[in-house]
């Protein structure tokens, strides 16, 4: 079992948010939602323990600090 890792953990995190939102780019709204699905399950199956999937799912249910005010 891995615990979920929450903190900064990725190498040039600002390289890693310009390249998705370049993946985005010029895509349709029901486009991008796909390519979102996909990228989830893709990465969920290459994390594959399901207690991990389970943290970052309630995670994500969680609103961020910016959503709080």
């Amino acid at each position: 079992m891995t615990q979920l890792i929450t903190t900064p953990n990725i190498p040039d995190p600002d390289g890693f948010y310009a390249a998705l939102l370049a993946l985005h780019e010029g895509r349709s709204q029901a486009e991008s939602a796909a390519i979102n699905a996909r990228l989830i399950l893709i990465l969920a199956n290459h994390i594959g323990d399901r207690t991990t999937l389970d943290q970052a799912m309630a995670a994500a249910a969680q609103p961020s600090k910016k959503e709080q005010g």
